[in-house]
């Protein structure tokens, strides 16, 4: 048995995102940023606007991938205002294709 001590070994980890965005986020464009995020980094998922104005993103990918969208997300860059980001990092769930708007 061996074990990988190099930097960043196991990155590749897969996991599912859930972040709850709050702020000034819905009708600025705020989805369609997070999507193109998250595809360019290889990512699949979506981003749902919800009734009391948070916006819910679900991505699943390699662990650094989904920490990248993360930062992303806290920023300072998004369209509209990002006040705080609520997540939580579980395991895959699969059955995602592509990121959508929601």
């Amino acid at each position: 048995m061996s074990t990988d001590n190099t930097p960043g070994a196991g990155n590749t980890e897969q996991v599912r995102l859930s972040a709850f965005v709050h702020g000034h986020v819905q009708g600025v464009g705020f989805r369609w940023w997070t999507r193109s995020h998250a595809l360019e980094l290889g990512l699949v998922g979506s981003a749902s606007n919800l009734a009391d104005g948070r916006v819910h993103v679900v991505a699943e990918g390699p662990r650094d991938k989904v920490l990248a969208l993360l930062d992303a997300l806290r920023s300072g860059t998004t369209p509209g205002r990002v006040d705080l980001v609520v997540e939580s990092i579980d395991p895959p769930r699969g059955g995602l294709v592509g990121f959508v708007e929601r």
